[in-house]
């Protein structure tokens, strides 16, 4: 099954929709993006602002959820930003905190107002 986003106006995912991988065969088995756009416009009543995503990230770098947005200079979906301090991975399309995660077993999260991780306690 092939997974397409919605977008609206500002590149924001608005839904997702799984179509069947047949709808995106050419005249010799190949799988076209463009196909499923095609598909999709017709089932949309003329919507056109269809990407697909993939769902195992092998490209556009990250699954698209809700609220994500499609960067066309990137070719990448990126989720929205966690946290104001936090800073795009480019490679990845990402957010990173500004200081690596203690790499422990426990738990923690982020607290912006001090810029750091916090071990939850139980």
């Amino acid at each position: 099954m092939a997974h397409f986003t919605k977008l609206d106006e500002n590149n924001i995912v608005v839904d997702i929709i799984v179509v069947h991988n047949n709808e995106l065969l050419d005249e010799h088995g190949n799988e076209l993006e463009a196909l499923g756009i095609e598909f999709l416009v017709g089932w949309s009543n003329g919507y056109t602002n269809w990407k697909q995503t993939s769902y195992n990230g092998t490209f556009r770098k990250n699954y698209a959820g809700l609220g994500y947005t499609y960067d066309a200079t990137r070719d990448a979906f990126i989720a929205p930003q966690p946290f104001p301090s936090w800073i795009l991975d480019e490679d990845t399309c990402q957010w990173q905190a500004p200081v690596p995660r203690p790499d422990l077993v426990s738990d923690y999260y982020w607290d912006e107002d001090t810029l750091s991780w916090i071990a939850r306690t139980v």
